[in-house]
């Protein structure tokens, strides 16, 4: 099991999504920034998602990245277990975007796919929480 957000989970989610469905125009590069991760401090990653499939994730900042979201580690996390909708989280103010806001408009949907729903269930069988 790789531990939420580590290198190791990042890398190994970013292969289960391979089988995700082609997504025309769902594309952005996309910053995270955790707020009171269990170290005290931020935590900050990113994803590069091009039609709808993650092609790069990993620790740290990225160049260039089109909208950056800022939530708590705490919501991240009950975000990926399915307890919390992140179209839901978004609308409630818990997720706060700074950047090309329509473009992540566009990658919502996607978030409410039967496929990704799965895939979110995949992955949680192997997080270590």
């Amino acid at each position: 099991m790789a531990k939420f957000l580590s290198q190791e989970w990042l890398d190994e989610t970013r292969k289960m999504a391979d089988g995700q469905p082609e997504r025309m125009g769902a594309t952005a590069r996309l910053q995270y920034v955790l707020t009171t991760a269990p170290d005290g401090g931020e935590l900050r990653y990113y994803w590069v998602v091009v039609d709808g499939k993650l092609l790069e994730s990993g620790l740290g900042d990225l160049e260039d990245a089109e909208i950056t979201l800022t939530l708590s580690h705490a919501d991240a996390t009950l975000i990926q277990k399915g307890e919390l909708d992140a179209n839901a989280a978004f609308m409630q103010g818990r997720v706060k975007v700074a950047g090309n806001t329509p473009k992540l408009m566009a990658l919502l949907p996607v978030t409410q796919s039967p496929e990704y729903k799965q895939l979110q269930r995949e992955i949680n069988e192997v997080t270590e929480y």
